[in-house]
């Protein structure tokens, strides 16, 4: 069964750090593109960070540059999301997402095929 678990999320308080883990079973992220994204409650969902098969380039929302990092392990077929100086905006339920793809650049708005349950992320005092 092809499945994306995440992990990581909970309750920070502004201005801290939480780190998500994307993790994949049933099969390799190797060639494939991941994505992160997120919801909130009343508003769309919206994409927050890529991550190319090779790890080579990246791509983010403009809401989260030079906050978040995306990063991967191909050998632990895991995808991380290093989230600094969060801000109550960052609330949501997010997700990441796998698509095939060997291309060198990713997008948040390929068809990912392959999603996650998701995990909260609230930022709070």
């Amino acid at each position: 069964q092809l499945k994306l678990v995440e992990s990581g999320g909970g309750l920070v308080q502004p201005g801290g750090s939480l780190r998500l883990s994307c993790v994949a079973s049933g099969f390799t992220l190797d060639y494939h593109s991941i994505g992160w994204f997120r919801q909130a409650p009343g508003k769309e969902r919206e994409g927050v960070s890529c991550i190319t098969s090779r790890g080579d380039s990246t791509n983010y929302a403009d809401s989260v540059l030079g906050r978040f990092t995306i990063s991967r392990d191909n050998e632990k077929n895991t995808v991380y999301l290093q989230m600094n100086s969060l801000e109550p905006e960052d609330t949501a339920v997010y997700y990441c997402a796998a698509v095939f793809s060997l291309q060198t650049t990713c997008l948040m708005t390929f068809r990912y095929e392959y999603w996650g349950q998701g995990t909260q992320v609230t930022v709070s005092s």
